[in-house]
């Protein structure tokens, strides 16, 4: 059975003792993501900018266990404001998947009202 391997990268880190995602053989899953500027802890005010640093940090996970965007089977969003959200997220997630023919699933739902954050996300990626 193949070992559990943690990966972390340098421009997001978590203040509670977990990695940025786990890999079990060819299955990451992320950790909960957040919009803070890559590198520090500082979160944007702005919706858009805190999206825009998710896909970065998603890419740079993805890349630090050995894999890319392709390999990504499935992102859960959790938007303060799930209709004006999904406009922004719709903006960056063609950027990093721009084939329409083979994109991830995606989920879209509600943040609690109590996260500094504006936009959270988790992932699933499968690499072969």
């Amino acid at each position: 059975m193949a070992k559990r391997q943690s990966v972390n990268f340098a421009s997001f880190k978590h203040m509670n003792p977990i990695p940025n995602a786990s890999r079990i053989g060819n299955i990451m899953m992320s950790s909960v993501i957040s919009g803070t500027d890559p590198g520090t802890r500082n979160m944007p005010p702005e919706l858009a900018k805190q999206i825009t640093n998710i896909f970065i940090h998603i890419r740079n996970a993805v890349e630090a266990a050995g894999g890319t965007p392709d390999d990504i089977i499935k992102i859960n969003f959790w938007v303060k404001d799930p209709a004006t959200g999904r406009t922004a997220l719709n903006d960056e997630w063609v950027k990093m998947f721009p084939n329409e023919a083979s994109r991830p699933a995606r989920h879209t739902l509600s943040l609690g009202a109590d996260s500094p954050a504006q936009v959270t996300c988790d992932f699933t990626a499968v690499f072969s």
